[in-house]
């Protein structure tokens, strides 16, 4: 996966225009099928994070959290209807540039600055977390997955350019349906079933929807999802530099309206599929739960559970433990890199190019944007090593990363819905915003949630040891026929525990 990613690259590298022009390097020229760019929007929205937190909130707290997909049914004919025609009539390079032409440069300036912090920490913990959650299941070493992610992907970003980041993001969006799908398949096999497994969910409380409960508080309900979730959706696809960049690689703006349309079935689908695959791996593993049995499992977070999962039961196929590592891999590589091309492009165009660049040729521009891209990418590699002392800062720094998307909008949707605003008001409500929704984010870093978790037992592991380790796995594999022993001996696990 690697190797194909890094070839993309180098093949965009020597075709078509050679990047040696910033259209064809942040832009793709503007002739960029609608096919690849959905997939490329959907992959840099659905980082690792995503997709091994999303399985293991399902798996602890149950099925509410699908509500979201609700938001991005209402959230995509926002983006696409009201704020995307406004940057592809404009067509620049930069989203922030439209700030300018509204308030004033130091507007600009400032949005694009907080939007750098942000992608700079974001990527470095997308980098480093599944890192750090394999490495802790597989064996794979920690190092090794953020050194051969980060190596290859500023590679191929820096040489290919967005030609090459949104062919790699359609390869990669491939892989990791693959991944998540053979969870799904290989754990409902096991769990004898479709209807088993939901019968057991259903047992566990964890098939729920239509949490109607108004208080703010409550880990998820309809509320705080599919309405909250909007303007989570609508600030990352309609005012986010990384995929209006992506939107603007289109001829038209019908064909951009329609790439950001199929995007959301895309994104959808996998996030229900991740979310399944969260319900299927608690079907097997409910009445032998292995963060209950954390001194002998070694998994001691829920985002741990899906690769766990999959080492257990997947290695008696040769071949699929890799597919899903490789999915997990192709996740993280597809965030980093939209990433690292939209945080060169906000460089050049905001703060370069007025000052500096617009006496140089075309061609030692793009030197120099190659540079910043593999800057950033080094950047990031190292960032990784800091992250790695923040232990329980981990997810506090992710959180917090977060509450910048919506300031943003709020800035981009007050210029564009009210005339009389100016920029001095723009500044002072943007820094304000920033202020209460930091102020929200460290709060809740700081306090320890009650967390209420549902039918969580280790009844139904056998007193001998437990079926469900990697060792047991493993000589048992080589017992088992056809398959239908390992079936046969967890329903009895299960039958036996009431």
């Amino acid at each position: 996966m690697l190797i194909f990613s890094a070839s993309v690259g180098i093949y965009y590298h020597f075709s078509g225009g050679q990047q040696k022009t910033s259209k064809e390097y942040f832009l793709a020229n503007k002739n960029m099928p609608v096919i690849p760019v959905a997939f490329s929007l959907m992959a840099s929205f659905m980082s690792a994070i995503t997709i091994l937190g999303l399985a293991a909130e399902n798996y602890m707290n149950g099925t509410q959290f699908v509500i979201i997909n609700i938001a991005y049914i209402i959230g995509t004919p926002i983006a696409a209807f009201v704020f995307l025609p406004v940057f592809y009539q404009m067509q620049a390079t930069s989203a922030f540039e439209y700030l300018e032409k509204r308030f004033n440069k130091e507007t600009r300036l400032l949005a694009s600055s907080i939007f750098i912090f942000q992608m700079v920490v974001y990527m470095s913990i997308v980098l480093y977390a599944p890192a750090l959650t394999l490495s802790a299941v597989t064996g794979l070493s920690k190092w090794t997955s953020v050194l051969s992610i980060g190596v290859v992907c500023t590679f191929y970003c820096t040489i290919g350019g967005m030609k090459a980041v949104l062919w790699t993001d359609l390869f990669q969006g491939l892989m990791m349906y693959s991944a998540v799908f053979v969870v799904i398949a290989k754990g409902t096999i096991d769990a004898g079933g479709f209807s088993e497994v939901w019968r057991l969910a259903d047992e566990g409380q964890r098939i729920q929807f239509f949490n109607l409960d108004p208080d703010p508080t409550v880990r998820h309900t309809v509320w705080t999802l599919a309405v909250g979730g909007i303007f989570t959706y609508v600030s990352i696809y309609a005012v986010n530099q990384a995929q209006v960049q992506r939107l603007l690689t289109v001829k038209s703006l019908k064909e951009s309206q329609i790439a950001l349309f199929l995007n959301w079935p895309l994104t959808s689908l996998l996030s229900l599929t991740a979310s399944l695959a969260g319900i299927v791996v608690y079907a097997n593993l409910a009445k032998c739960d292995p963060i209950l049995r954390s001194e002998e499992t070694n998994i001691e977070k829920a985002d741990q559970i899906l690769p766990y999962f999959v080492m257990i039961s997947l290695t008696m196929f040769p071949g699929l433990p890799g597919l899903f590592v490789a999915g997990v891999f192709s996740a993280s590589l597809s965030s980093v890199s939209s990433a690292i091309n939209s945080l060169a492009a906000v460089t050049v165009e905001d703060f370069l190019n007025p000052v500096w660049f617009h006496h140089m040729s075309e061609k030692r521009v793009t030197i120099f944007t190659k540079l910043i891209a593999f800057s950033y990418g080094i950047l990031c590699i190292l960032l990784t090593l800091i992250v790695d002392r923040l232990g329980g800062v981990l997810e506090a720094a992710l959180s917090l990363i977060n509450v910048v998307g919506g300031p943003m909008l709020g800035l981009f949707s007050l210029g564009m819905f009210f005339k009389r605003t100016n920029s001095k008001g723009s500044i002072i409500g943007f820094l304000v915003s920033l202020c209460i929704c930091f102020w929200i984010g460290i709060a809740a870093a700081m306090r320890s949630p009650k967390v209420t978790v549902n039918h969580r037992s280790i009844d139904g592991c056998p007193v001998n040891g437990s079926v469900l380790s990697s060792e047991f796995t493993f000589s048992f594999a080589n017992t088992t026929i056809d398959g239908n022993l390992a079936n046969s001996t967890l329903n009895t696990a299960y039958d036996d525990n009431g």
